[in-house]
């Protein structure tokens, strides 16, 4: 493992434990160079299916874009990290779950969607701006009063 902050190419395991969830181990390191520690984490590479984009394209799946994705509409929201980290596990699982090859991408845009609209009114309203490219402020309006009739409170799991 090369290290992070002088590049050298020799680190060795200080420690190594089981990840909060079971499905990863976290290990310390130190590189034999500089001797600075930091900390890998190792999970199982999970066989998820391409991801059909609107124009055709085929994508392999990218957790760090759907969290950051997810991030950008939770901004200055009271969401935690671990929060949005459950939601794309949870997304994973379901993709894992269906066994397809490819799924659309309007698939995983919906289940984003349906996890922030429990989670957080105004940071669903956001992601569903982008996701759903309202056309103009009556599209918006729309999506607001529906969320509005519902009278749900945004909670956090």
């Amino acid at each position: 493992m090369k290290c992070p902050f002088c590049g050298y190419a020799d680190t060795r395991v200080i420690d190594s434990r089981l990840g909060k969830e079971g499905n990863s181990i976290r290990r310390r390191r130190e590189c034999t160079q500089c001797e600075r520690r930091f900390t890998t984490f190792e999970r199982v590479e999970d066989m998820l299916p391409l991801i059909v984009k609107k124009d055709g394209r085929r994508q392999p799946f990218d957790r760090k874009k759907i969290i950051a994705g997810i991030q950008r509409a939770c901004e200055k929201r009271p969401v935690s990290i671990a929060t949005i980290e459950k939601i794309v596990d949870n997304l994973e699982r379901q993709l894992q779950e269906t066994g397809d090859r490819e799924i659309e991408s309007s698939v995983i845009g919906q289940a984003v969607m349906d996890a922030l609209h429990d989670l957080d009114q105004v940071a669903y309203v956001r992601f569903a701006s982008v996701y759903r490219q309202f056309k103009d402020i009556n599209e918006f309006m729309a999506e607001l009063k529906d969320i509005l009739a519902e009278g749900g409170n945004s909670r956090e799991p």
